[in-house]
């Protein structure tokens, strides 16, 4: 006798998931109106030809129907356009014309959704993903449409890098797979090659095959070699092996870690943890101590002097490949954010240039957490209401761009103190105001931090009496002087620098 007690009891209540192909059918959606808009592209992204009815359109669907992507009836519904429909969507406000459409649709057995009515629908819609062919849909069975979509996002958040376009060219493989052995009785044989090949290599790998890749996994088949055995796309690796097995190769991990403004406790967690877990960090040159302390491997410093940053760029790259080549997990530490004139994104290119893809933990950038740090909000209602952050060092030396004067701007300068007459010359010559504040933020976040207050008039002066502790930025703008200077003096200023505001 069969024992039953393992067989699952089916929990009512959920729908039946499913994948309908509508190509080449007919959908015919009654309404012309923005949710109207949003059924129809569905539609046509399953290839269906679509049919709207309704007297007016929105913009988007005049477009569509301008390009001839939908037919268009400039009226309203009549119970003959249902002959050639496959499936109906209503999206109309008359909650009554929905029911009588919905009623028409079962007479004929034609599948029908009204839009807000639950009760008229024979199926609903769900939170969509859509990467190439892979399509993801959740569904709360009309429960919490909008919680279906914080499902999605975070479902979609989780998948691999390139999933989309893995699955387009396993698909790819698989087609000239079946006709190179189309035969029935082989079915069993070309699923356990292309499990294999699919279960071993990570997704991403299989996003980067080419056509030589899928050529050699053809012939792999055709002699029928282990999958594992074919080096996908150069630089390759296979997914991480099964608990207790070894790897067969190495490949090394790229982390591009913002360090932020320079204390160690402002590190987000993550930057903490590539750093504890890093085989080798490779520095810039001017991480603080306090911060590569907290590392426990190698650390490789970028030699960068003037006239030399390229040069010192360019001994950091060969470093990290060299390094990754070797299974190395790399951290590339950056100060302040890697994005914010950190030339990240050319090391993300770089590296990408050569197989390796990096994984991105940002930092806080001083452009705008220095002056908070040093008691500078750069925003504040009814006295700075935008930020500009522009770089005083641009490539080849450029001086930079000075933006027109703005009373409710702040302005912040990266890497331009040591050029501040110069600066300074550009924002006169741009007719910036002599009594506009100024500040001079140093270090922020270090414990030698320090922030010199003057105004436009008197700043180079000023900070020629007292000196300049690298790095700094300058912030411009009527923010610098926003919190009093009883709540500054002793929090925020170094004593040298006391009552140098922009009212002297």
């Amino acid at each position: 006798m069969t024992d039953t007690s393992t067989f699952r009891d089916p929990q009512s209540g959920g729908s039946l998931i499913l994948a309908w192909q509508a190509k080449q059918k007919t959908i015919l959606i009654v309404g012309g109106g923005a949710v109207a808009a949003g059924r129809v592209f569905s539609a046509l992204e399953a290839d269906a030809q679509v049919t709207v009815v309704a007297p007016a359109l929105c913009p988007e669907l005049q477009h569509r129907a301008a390009q001839n992507q939908i037919t268009w009836h400039e009226r309203k519904f009549q119970d003959h356009d249902l002959d050639s429909a496959s499936m109906v969507l209503t999206a109309i406000s008359d909650r009554d014309e929905s029911r009588r459409i919905a009623n028409l649709c079962r007479e004929r057995k034609t599948p029908v959704n009204a839009a807000d009515i639950n009760d008229l629908c024979d199926f609903w819609f769900m939170s969509t993903h859509r990467d190439h062919s892979v399509q993801i849909a959740v569904s709360t069975n009309s429960k919490a449409p909008r919680l279906a979509n914080r499902i999605r996002r975070v479902v979609a958040a989780a998948l691999p890098r390139g999933t989309g376009l893995a699955v387009d060219k396993i698909g790819r493989l698989r087609q000239r797979i079946r006709e190179i052995d189309p035969s029935p009785a082989n079915g069993k044989r070309r699923m356990n090659w292309l499990t294999q090949l699919c279960d071993y290599w990570p997704i991403e790998q299989l996003a980067r095959m080419d056509s030589d890749n899928i050529d050699d996994l053809l012939h792999a088949y055709a002699q029928q070699d282990d999958p594992k055995s074919v080096r996908i796309a150069e630089c390759s690796a296979p997914a991480s092996p099964t608990l207790g097995q070894k790897p067969e190769t190495t490949r090394g991990s790229l982390v591009l870690v913002g360090a932020g403004v320079g204390d160690p406790e402002l590190l987000t967690v993550r930057a903490h943890r590539e750093l504890r877990h890093a085989d080798i960090v490779l520095a810039d040159k001017l991480i603080p101590e306090q911060v590569l302390n907290l590392v426990k491997c190698e650390v490789y410093t970028a030699r960068k002097f003037p006239g030399a940053a390229s040069e010192a760029q360019d001994d950091l790259n060969r470093r990290g490949l060299e390094e990754l080549s070797r299974g190395r997990r790399v951290v590339r530490l950056k100060q302040g954010d890697p994005f914010v004139y950190g030339r990240g994104a050319e090391e993300i290119l770089f590296y990408r240039s050569h197989g390796y893809e990096a994984e991105i933990v940002p930092g806080l950038s001083s452009a705008i957490n220095g002056p908070g740090l040093c008691g500078i909000p750069v925003t504040h209602r009814g006295v700075a209401d935008q930020v500009l952050v522009v770089s005083g060092a641009n490539r080849n030396g450029d001086l930079p761009t000075v933006p027109p004067f703005v009373e409710t701007r702040t302005l912040v300068i990266l890497m331009a103190v040591k050029r501040l007459s110069d600066i300074v010359g550009l924002l006169h010559a741009a007719e910036y105001p002599d009594t506009l504040p100024v500040a001079i933020v140093e270090r922020a976040g270090c414990a030698d931090q320090r922030t010199v207050r003057a105004n436009l008039a008197s700043i180079v002066d000023t900070v020629e009496r007292v000196g300049h502790n690298a790095p700094g930025l300058i912030v411009v703008g009527h923010a610098v002087n926003v919190l009093s200077d009883a709540s500054i003096q002793d929090r925020f200023l170094d004593l040298s620098t006391q009552g140098l505001h922009s009212a002297e």
